[in-house]
C-alpha cells in the first residue's frame, strides 16, 4: 500500500520553470538594442535638397535645420523665426559644447535664408557646419 502512495505522490509532483530568470534576460537585451540602436534625426520638413557631385555622407549630425521651398526655417520639426536661430545655436552649444549642424534646405528656397541661417549660427559659435545635399552621379 505504501508503494501506490508514494508512487501517486511522485506523479503528482510537477515540475515548475522559474521565469524570473528569463525575463530578466529579456529586459537586459532589450536595454542593450535600445541603447545601441542609432535613432535618425530629421529637420521635421519635407526638404528637397540639391544635388551635388562632390556631396559625402556625415555619420553623425546633432541638430538639422530645415528651410522648406516657402523659406520657412524649422529646428527639430518646430518653426522658428530666423531671427531666434542665433539664440537657439548659442543654447545648444552650452548643452553639446562639440556640437554639429547640419541645414537641409530646399533647393527651391532662397539662397538669402540659407545664408541668414548659416550666419547666425557662426555667429553663436558653431564651428562644424554642413550644408545637406544629394549625392549626384
Amino acid at each position: 500500500m505504501s508503494g501506490i502512495r508514494n508512487l501517486r505522490r511522485k506523479r503528482s509532483d510537477s515540475a515548475d520553470i522559474n521565469m524570473a530568470p528569463l525575463m530578466d534576460m529579456i529586459f537586459i537585451l532589450l536595454i542593450f538594442f535600445l541603447v545601441t540602436t542609432s535613432f535618425v534625426k530629421e529637420s521635421g520638413v519635407d526638404v528637397q535638397r540639391p544635388t551635388a557631385k562632390s556631396a559625402v555622407t556625415k555619420e553623425k549630425a546633432n541638430m538639422i535645420i530645415g528651410i522648406d521651398d516657402s523659406g520657412k526655417v524649422h529646428i527639430q520639426g518646430k518653426p522658428i523665426d530666423i531671427r531666434a536661430v542665433r539664440s537657439r545655436m548659442e543654447r545648444y552649444l552650452m548643452q553639446t559644447p562639440k556640437g554639429s549642424v547640419v541645414i537641409a534646405a530646399d533647393k527651391q528656397s532662397q539662397t538669402d535664408i540659407l545664408i541668414q541661417v548659416l550666419d547666425a549660427c557662426r555667429l553663436a559659435g558653431v564651428k562644424n557646419i554642413s550644408v545637406a545635399a544629394k549625392t549626384g552621379k
